[in-house]
C-alpha cells in the first residue's frame, strides 16, 4: 500500500501554518470541486484525496498524530498481516527493547470524511473499538466554500451595486452593500458547493477590490480631496463648488483662508457599512492659486497693497 503524503497532496511544506493549509486547500477545492468538473473522475478523486489530507492537517491534534505515525510508516508497513490481526502498531513500535510513547489511533480520531485504504489501515482498520468507515459515509457533509473576486468603482461602493456572477452553469445576482471597503470579504450564504448526503451547501466568499479614484482618497469611512481657488477668493472669502460622491455642493470659504487649510464637511464621506443613514466626512484641502501674467496695472496695485502692510 502506498504511503500518502498529505503535505504533498495539498502542496504545502511540513512547516506550513494552519492558515496556509486552509488557504491552499480552498484554492485547490475551487479548482477540483466536482460541481465545476462534472463527469471528470480524475478531478473527483483529486478532490476526495484533498479532503482526506485537509481533514488531518487542518486539526493540530490530528496533524500531530499523523506526523508521529508518518515517521514510522515503513516500520508499520513491514508489520504486514501481523499488524492487521490486531496486535497493534503501538506494540510493534516497542519491540527491540526501545520504549516509545505510542498510541493505536483509530478512524474515530479522523471522523467526518471518506477515508482511503491507507487511512483506514494506518489509523485504525484493526482497532476493535473503531467504527467502520461505512459509518462515516452516511455522515452529512457540508459543501465546499467557493471564493471569487469582484471589482467595483468608488461610486459603486458609495451607492451599492448588483452584479451577475457565473458559478459554473448557474448565474446568481450578487448585491454589494454601500460602504464596502477595499479588501473586504463578503459571504454569500449557501452559494458554494452542494452538500453531500444531505449536508448543507457551502458559502461563496467574495473578495472585493475597490478601484482607486483620482478625485478622492479614502481612509476607512472618510474621504479627502483638494480644490484650487484664486488668490482673491482666499483673501476675501466666498462660495466655492466642491465635487462630492453625492453631487456638487457649494461651500463658503472664510476670508483670509491660508494655502493648505483643510475644511471638514460632515456626512459627505462614505456610507458606514451596514449602518443606514451614517456617513463619514469629506475633508477638503484648499490650494491657493497665485495669479500669473499680471498686467502692469495689477502689478501697480499689488505694490500699493504691499506698501500698506507694515
Amino acid at each position: 500500500m502506498e504511503y500518502k503524503d498529505y503535505y504533498k497532496i495539498l502542496g504545502v511544506g511540513k512547516d506550513a501554518s494552519q492558515a496556509e493549509i486552509k488557504k491552499q486547500y480552498r484554492k485547490l477545492a475551487v479548482k477540483y470541486h466536482p460541481d465545476k468538473n462534472p463527469g471528470n473522475k480524475q478531478s473527483e478523486e483529486k478532490f476526495k484525496e484533498m479532503g482526506e489530507a485537509y481533514t488531518v492537517l487542518s486539526d493540530p491534534e490530528k496533524r500531530k498524530k499523523y506526523d508521529t505515525l508518518g515517521a514510522d510508516w515503513k516500520q508499520y508497513e513491514q508489520a504486514g498481516a501481523w499488524a492487521q490481526r490486531g496486535d497493534g502498531f503501538s506494540q510493534r513500535s516497542q519491540q527491540g527493547g526501545r520504549q516509545q510513547n505510542s498510541h493505536f489511533y483509530n478512524a474515530e480520531d479522523f471522523e467526518g470524511a471518506d477515508f482511503s485504504d491507507f487511512f483506514n489501515s494506518f489509523f485504525g482498520g484493526a482497532a476493535p473499538e473503531s467504527r467502520s468507515s461505512s459509518g462515516f459515509r452516511n455522515t452529512p457533509l457540508k459543501g465546499q466554500d467557493y471564493e471569487a473576486q469582484i471589482t467595483i468603482t468608488l461610486n459603486e461602493g458609495y451607492t451599492g451595486v448588483e452584479r451577475m456572477l457565473a458559478l459554473g452553469e448557474e448565474k446568481i445576482k450578487i448585491t454589494v452593500p454601500p460602504g464596502v471597503r477595499n479588501g473586504q470579504v463578503l459571504r454569500v450564504k449557501g452559494k458554494g458547493g452542494k452538500g453531500r448526503r444531505g449536508g448543507e451547501s457551502g458559502h461563496l466568499y467574495l473578495h472585493v477590490t475597490v478601484e482607486p479614484d483620482l478625485r478622492f482618497e479614502r481612509k476607512e469611512d472618510d474621504l479627502s480631496t483638494e480644490i484650487h481657488i484664486p488668490l482673491y477668493k482666499a483673501i476675501l472669502g466666498g462660495d466655492v463648488k466642491v465635487n462630492t460622491l453625492k453631487g456638487n455642493v457649494n461651500i463658503k470659504v472664510p476670508p483670509e483662508t491660508q494655502n493648505g487649510k483643510t475644511l471638514r464637511l460632515k456626512g459627505l464621506g462614505m456610507p458606514v457599512y451596514l449602518k443606514k443613514g451614517e456617513f463619514g466626512s469629506l475633508f477638503v484641502r484648499i490650494l491657493v492659486d497665485i495669479p500669473q501674467k499680471l498686467t502692469s496695472r495689477e502689478i501697480e496695485l499689488f505694490r500699493q497693497l504691499s506698501s500698506l502692510r507694515p
